[in-house]
């Protein structure tokens, strides 16, 4: 069974040009506002790399619990996989933004703050990049490992390949739990150097497998309009929807967790977090994330009719698209940029990103056979009916 994708030259030209707007935006915003500039290049970064290891993540839960459904639709996810090389190398370049946005990261603030100096031995810039590198190193040797596993069983087939592709799904998502939840400590709440928060780590892995899912399933229904995936039935579009429906419930709970445990605490170290966002903007941002993140999807694909219908699911994947932007805005700006921006850098250099991870997903879809032939529950994925 033989189906290859081919990238339209229009998408490949359009991924290019958005490419070039991002780099123009984000030099425009060097020379403007450096802080607002590196501001952006994190929130854009995180933002991919999370969909990219969401996307790998559900690769691994596929062949843990065995699961036939989404056999078919294997290539999808470990395309966005393989974005993480080219993060890689866009985290490293961090180190030249470092001081306009990690407070921890100013020797004049670490010689006055008794805190920081504290939190040193692990927040220091040389450890920092280091630890980069090392989830880098292992998430990109794992993910490759997993996909030449992959490509073989197209060649051979048999259980043997499949047996090992689920021993290296369970490595894969032990090593991503711990790894992830310390690059989003990294990254992100270490922004807000004074603050910390127990739930944070969990709520950020829980974004990334509900945005890496929602991106998986709306490549796949772009994908079946325009010729691929002839097979997929409303049945297959009903299970990916459960997915995404399941981890909105769960992204709701830890948000509502994390904010509640914090107001009813009510401990000054930890509720300045909220404090400060709950002013003009940054309270509308509160709000809208909740319910973009949760409401929308919660309300939507809660009924078996609309979680069929790709009519309903796109527009909620979109708000789901928006809903991760406004969330890492939210986490990231007050800390950084400190008063609400939000314009032609915001936009070009998410442009920029898009147009990368596009080209990244779109070309690694053409270097294999879409359908995974010899995968031992393809018929199962193929004839999929409830």
């Amino acid at each position: 069974m033989e189906e290859k994708f081919t990238i339209p030259q229009k998408l490949k030209l359009l991924s290019f040009g958005f490419i070039a707007i991002g780099v123009i935006a984000f030099v425009i915003g060097l020379i403007t506002d450096p802080t607002r500039a590196w501001a952006n290049y994190l929130l854009n970064n995180f933002y991919f790399v999370s969909l990219a290891v969401g996307a790998a993540f559900f690769v691994a839960i596929q062949y843990i619990t065995q699961s036939g459904w989404s056999a078919m639709f294997k290539r999808v996810p470990e395309a966005m996989a393989a974005y993480l090389p080219f993060a890689a190398v866009l985290f490293i370049l961090l180190i030249f933004g470092m001081h306009h946005l990690y407070e921890w990261s100013h020797e004049e603030t670490l010689a006055t703050d008794e805190l920081i100096q504290h939190k040193s031995p692990y927040l220091n810039v040389p450890f920092f990049f280091i630890r980069v590198i090392v989830f880098f190193a292992l998430w990109i040797i794992l993910t490759k490992a997993m996909r030449r596993v992959s490509l073989r069983e197209d060649e051979v087939g048999g259980l043997e390949l499949f047996a090992k592709q689920e021993l290296l799904s369970k490595i894969f998502i032990f090593v991503i739990a711990i790894t992830f939840s310390a690059f989003s400590i990294d990254m992100l709440m270490s922004l807000e150097v004074h603050w910390f928060s127990t739930i944070f780590a969990a709520k950020a892995f829980i974004a990334a497998f509900l945005h890496g899912a929602s991106i998986i399933t709306l490549i796949i229904i772009i994908m079946h309009r325009n010729g691929y995936y002839n097979m997929m039935n409303r049945s297959h579009l009903h299970d990916f929807t459960r997915y995404i429906f399941m981890l909105c419930i769960l992204w709701g709970y830890f948000n509502f967790s994390q904010f509640m445990l914090i107001w009813y605490g009510n401990i000054p170290e930890e509720t300045h977090f909220y404090v400060h966002r709950m002013h003009g903007v940054y309270k509308v941002l509160f709000f809208g994330n909740i319910i973009l993140n949760w409401f929308v999807p919660f309300l939507f694909l809660m009924p078996r009719f609309s979680s069929r219908s790709r009519v309903v699911m796109v527009p909620v994947i979109i708000l789901l698209m928006i809903g991760q932007y406004t969330e890492l805005y939210f986490e990231i700006w007050p800390a950084t940029v400190h008063e609400a921006k939000f314009g032609l850098v915001e936009i070009g250099m998410f442009l920029g990103f898009t147009g990368l991870f596009s080209f990244v997903v779109m070309t690694y879809l053409t270097k294999a056979n879409l359908i995974p032939k010899n995968h031992p529950y393809l018929e199962e994925s193929i004839h999929h009916h409830f």
